[in-house]
C-alpha cells in the first residue's frame, strides 16, 4: 500500500499542475487576443489601412511582438515542467512496483486447458457487468462457445439493476405491464425461491414503490391505498414496517417530508435495494456476489509484492526446494477480511493447513491437531496431549468439520 500512496502522491501533483496549466494558458492567450484585437483596431481607426506607421506606433507594435514571444516561452516552459512531473510518476511506478513478475509464475500455467478456464471466467465476468458484446468478441476470438441461455439471465439482471440505479422499479416488478398483459415482474416470478432463500426483496421492492406512490401527494392517494393489497402476502413476516407504510398516509396533505415518517424518504435505500437484487439474483443463479475475477485480481494485487519478495530472499538463501510454488506458501500472506469465505485450520504442532486428506482432529481433552500430528504423537496404544497432560487413546479423537 506504501507503493500505491507514492505513486498516487506523484499522480495527484501532476494533475494539479495541469489543472493550473490549463487556467493559466486560457487566461494569458484570452489576455493576448484583446490585447492585439485592442490594438488592431486602434491602429486601424488612427491611421487607416494603407497609411505609414508613426515611431511611436512601430514602438508599441515591437512591444507587443515582445509580449507574446514572452508569453509563448513561459507557456512552453511550464508545458516543459509538466512532462518532467509526468515522467517523475514513470519512474515512481518503476522505483515502487517490479515489472517483472514471471519470477512468481508457475510454470504451465498457460496450457491450453488453463487457458479455456481463464477465458470461460472473463466471459462470465463481462457477461456479469453487462458488458455482452465485449463476451461475445472474446468468445469469437478465443473460439470458445458459449451455451445462449448462459447469457440470458446476465441480460435481465443487469436490465433490471440498471433500472434500479436510476430509481426505476418497473422492471423488477413490472407494475405497469403485468396486469395488462397477463405477465409477471422477474421479483414475483421468482417469490417462491427468494421465500425459500429467506429473502425480503420482494417485499422492499413493493415498499419503495408505495413510498414514490406517497411522494406523490393527496393526488396518489387512492392509487397508494389499492397497490396496499401488494403487502397482503408479506403480513407475517413485516407486519411491523406494513402498519409504517400505513400510518404514513394520514400525513398525505402536508406532505411525508414534514412528518414524522421523513425516514421513509432516507435515499441511501436505493443502494440498499441495488446490492440486496445483487446477492439474491446471484444466489438464484448459484453464482458469488462479487465477480471471481475481480476478486483473484484483486487477491493478485495484494499478494504480489509479498510473492516477489519471498521468491528474491529464497533464491538469495538458495532454498528453492522451500516452496515448490503448487501445495501452499511458505509464509501466509494476509489478503485481508475481504477475501475471507470459509474458516481454515492450521496445525500447531505441524504449522500446516488441514487438507481432506488430513483433517482436523478434536482430543478428548478438547484440543485440535491434524491427523497427520496425532499420527505422529502416539506412542503404543497411548497419546499424551502435547497442551495439557491427558493421556487419552488417538481412536477417541475425533474429525472436525468447519
Amino acid at each position: 500500500m506504501d507503493q500505491c500512496v507514492t505513486v498516487e502522491r506523484e499522480l495527484e501533483k501532476v494533475l494539479h499542475k495541469f489543472s493550473g496549466y490549463g487556467q493559466l494558458c486560457e487566461r494569458g492567450l484570452e489576455e493576448l487576443i484583446d490585447y492585439t484585437g485592442g490594438l488592431k483596431h486602434e491602429i486601424l481607426q488612427s491611421h487607416g489601412q494603407d497609411a505609414e506607421l508613426s515611431g511611436t506606433l512601430s514602438l508599441v507594435l515591437t512591444q507587443c511582438c515582445k509580449r507574446i514571444k514572452d508569453t509563448v516561452q513561459k507557456l512552453a516552459s511550464d508545458h516543459k515542467d509538466i512532462h518532467s512531473s509526468v515522467s517523475r510518476v514513470g519512474k515512481a511506478i518503476d522505483k515502487n512496483f517490479d515489472s517483472d513478475i514471471s519470477s512468481v509464475g508457475i510454470d504451465g500455467c498457460w496450457q491450453a486447458d488453463s487457458q479455456r478456464l481463464l477465458n470461460e471466467v472473463m466471459v462470465e465476468h463481462f457477461f456479469r457487468q453487462g458488458m455482452l458484446d465485449v463476451a461475445e468478441e472474446l468468445c469469437q476470438e478465443s473460439g470458445l462457445s458459449v451455451d445462449p441461455s448462459q447469457k440470458e439471465p446476465f441480460v435481465e439482471l443487469n436490465r433490471i439493476l440498471e433500472a434500479l440505479k436510476v430509481r426505476v422499479l418497473r422492471p423488477a416488478l413490472d407494475i405497469v405491464e403485468a396486469p395488462r398483459r397477463g405477465r409477471r415482474g422477474w421479483a414475483v416470478s421468482n417469490r417462491e425461491m427468494l421465500i425459500a432463500q429467506n429473502s425480503s426483496l420482494e417485499f422492499k421492492l413493493h415498499r419503495l414503490y408505495f413510498i414514490s406512490l406517497l411522494m406523490g401527494g393527496t393526488t396518489n392517494q387512492r392509487e397508494a391505498l389499492q397497490y396496499a393489497k401488494n403487502f397482503q402476502p408479506f403480513a407475517l413476516n413485516h407486519q411491523k414496517d406494513i402498519q409504517v407504510l400505513m400510518g404514513s398516509l394520514v400525513y398525505l396533505r402536508q406532505g411525508i417530508e414534514n412528518s414524522p415518517y421523513v425516514h421513509l424518504l432516507d435515499a441511501n435505500q436505493w443502494a440498499d435495494i441495488c446490492d440486496i437484487f445483487t446477492r439474491d439474483a446471484c444466489a438464484l443463479l448459484g453464482l458469488s456476489v462479487e465477480s471471481p475475477l475481480s476478486v483473484s485480481f484483486s487477491a493478485g494485487c495484494v499478494a504480489l509484492p509479498a510473492l516477489i519478495n519471498i521468491k528474491a530472499v529464497i533464491e538469495q538463501r538458495q532454498c528453492t526446494g522451500v516452496w515448490n510454488q503448487k501445495d501452499e506458501l511458505p509464509i501466509e500472506v494476509d489478503l485481508g477480511k475481504k477475501c475471507w469465505y470459509h474458516s481454515i485450520f492450521a496445525c500447531p504442532i505441524l504449522r500446516q493447513q488441514t487438507t481432506d486428506n488430513n483433517p482436523p482432529m478434536k482430543l478428548v481433552c478438547g484440543h485440535i491437531i491434524s491427523r497427520d500430528a496425532l499420527n505422529k504423537m502416539f506412542n503404543g496404544s497411548k497419546l499424551k496431549c502435547p497442551y495439557c497432560p491427558m493421556e487419552q487413546s488417538p481412536g477417541d479423537a475425533k474429525q472436525i468439520f468447519f
